[in-house]
């Protein structure tokens, strides 16, 4: 499979410019999870600028 990552970028909402995996969705997510996080196209913009991806971070961002 061919990776997208180009097109990925238009919408990847990671705001971590150094990030190796920016766009590459499966690289990112396999990662996070790996971390017990999430990435941060999860959460919404003023979340995802705090950098702390975790579990719990998203439940507080989306109030559950």
């Amino acid at each position: 499979m061919e990776c997208k990552k180009e097109k990925n970028l238009e919408f990847c909402g990671c705001t971590y410019s150094g990030c190796s995996r920016r766009g590459a969705c499966c690289d990112c997510l396999q990662y996070h999870l790996q971390n017990q996080q999430l990435p941060g196209c999860c959460f919404p913009p003023d979340a995802e600028r705090t950098y702390d991806r975790s579990f719990k971070a998203f439940a507080r961002a989306w109030n559950l």
